[in-house]
């Protein structure tokens, strides 16, 4: 309890308060029986997230995950390629001519940390493209995340691991088969290079991968099962982005487009954000707002912690895990 101690001990007001209300109601809504659903916008997978976020898949202290197929895709790379990353403390003095440099080294930067595209994302290609030929052949259709799920339970990539297995989160998530939407999958490495299969003729059908419909199908499905009044589903939002906008709207659309009255709003709502309040921002939107939308209800609890995600986020997952 070192760290959650001093925590409490030090984060008295602002923002430093606002973390720790939001992690003491992430504990109240789990001890009263509740669900979280944990939402990943960015590049959290490469900010390395997964070493906390494993920890709580395997202690049951989230049920669901919404993330960008780029979190789905780069908890992996790093899992398989994290020897040959490289870090760029000094990236906001790079001038054009060091990111071309970059480039011909084949090296993908995002913010301080470049992914090396051979050892990363064309190994992980080689082998998520025979499963999708192999279901493509067999006429079956299985989600982005299934397809992953599938490769690490397989073992055929085991022989380039390069971190603890213990920190990946999608090895967390596939041993306990965590249910996973993500939405906007076509905008991440994979989707694309997918997308170059189809147009190859190496892949016959484009629904082999599923859609981000079917997720919303899949999750409307989940969260009418999953989420009562005794055991509502929580939402823990970090960064904004369709990760978080995605799956909070199956709410209104089962009470607006289907009737369903009767299934119970988020039960818990909570957002890291840096992004300020404007004409449209949905990140920076506060709470309130989505009580508008049939998303939130007055009495839902609601936390905004407004700073950086890669900061906040990992000391309130300390708290969650009593560490």
């Amino acid at each position: 309890m070192q760290i959650t101690n001093f925590l409490k001990h030090h984060y008295r007001h602002f923002n430093a308060a606002a973390l720790i209300d939001a992690a003491e109601g992430y504990n109240k809504h789990l001890a009263d029986g509740g669900k979280m659903m944990i939402t990943l916008a960015g590049a959290m997978s490469t900010a390395e997230m997964g070493i906390q976020l494993a920890e709580l898949i395997r202690q049951d202290k989230v049920q669901i995950i919404s993330c960008t197929g780029a979190n789905l895709e780069e908890d992996i790379f790093n899992l398989v390629a994290h020897d040959f990353y490289e870090r760029v403390p000094n990236y906001r003095d790079l001038t054009p001519a060091d990111e071309q440099a970059l480039l011909e080294r084949h090296m993908n930067r995002v913010t301080d940390t470049c992914i090396p595209e051979e050892e990363a994302m064309r190994r992980l290609e080689h082998s998520v493209l025979k499963f999708w030929e192999k279901a493509d052949k067999a006429g079956e259709q299985y989600f982005p995340h299934e397809f992953f799920y599938q490769i690490l339970k397989s073992g055929e990539l085991e022989q380039y691991y390069q971190i603890d297995p213990k920190d990946s989160w999608m090895l967390a998530a596939a041993e306990k088969n965590l249910p996973i939407i993500c939405p906007g999958w076509e905008d991440s490495t994979l989707g694309n290079i997918f997308a170059g299969h189809v147009i190859s003729g190496d892949i016959k059908n484009v629904h082999t991968v599923r859609t981000g419909i079917e997720y919303m199908i899949y999750l409307a499905g989940w969260y009418t099962e999953q989420a009562t009044d005794a055991s509502p589903v929580g939402f823990f939002q970090i960064g904004g982005g369709i990760a978080g906008d995605f799956p909070i709207c199956v709410v209104p659309m089962l009470h607006q487009d289907l009737g369903r009255t009767s299934v119970p709003l988020w039960g818990y709502f909570c957002q890291i954000s840096d992004s300020t309040t404007s004409y449209g921002s949905y990140s920076g939107a506060v709470p309130n707002e989505k009580i508008t939308w049939g998303k939130l209800g007055q009495d839902t609890p609601k936390f905004i912690i407004e700073s950086d995600a890669t900061i906040v986020a990992p000391l309130i997952f300390a708290i969650v895990l009593g560490q």
